[in-house]
């Protein structure tokens, strides 16, 4: 079974950029059993810190890409969490689904981090409706970016090999 997609260009993005602070969030941060509200700030203690924006828990690019992650076992060596529109719900099915119980996910219905790192995007042909598009940032214990990526089309997947070297180099 050939799977055809239409590749569709994101508008250009001021998102966060290397060398630049993390916005600081709390949101409710779900794991395999439950779930809490968590600053980031707690989050940095355990530097580094690698923050996956993806699409709606169930969508083909959210489980590729978290199963990606979880086959290159990112959570060796940092600190991996994700960060999707999907509720905590949602996310817990996600992790149950796709064996993540290494990984945590913020739930952001509002898509409100995604808006301040920048990364927003919205639905096609769905008023209102937005989710973050496909990005990584690798922060330092300061909550400095040490580096990004950003989807610039859909589908668009992260540069695995350049952000593991990123997270080594911490």
């Amino acid at each position: 079974m050939d799977l055809e997609f239409d590749v569709v260009e994101f508008e250009a993005t001021d998102h966060v950029a290397e060398g630049e602070a993390a916005p600081a969030f709390t949101r409710p941060l779900v794991n395999d059993e439950y779930w809490e509200d968590v600053p980031l700030a707690a989050l940095l203690e355990e530097p580094p810190v690698v923050l996956v924006f993806h699409p709606m828990d169930g969508s083909f690019p959210a489980t590729y890409v978290w199963n990606e992650i979880a086959d290159r076992e990112w959570h060796e060596s940092a600190t991996v969490v994700g960060v999707s529109i999907s509720t905590p719900y949602a996310h817990k099915r996600l992790i149950e689904s796709e064996g993540l119980e290494a990984y945590r996910l913020y739930s952001d219905p509002s898509n409100e981090i995604a808006r301040e790192y920048g990364v927003a995007h919205d639905l096609d042909g769905m008023a209102g409706i937005e989710e973050p598009r496909p990005a990584v940032f690798v922060l330092d214990g300061e909550g400095v970016v040490e580096d990004a990526w950003v989807a610039t089309e859909w589908p668009e997947f992260p540069e695995y090999d350049e952000i593991e070297a990123a997270i080594e180099s911490l």
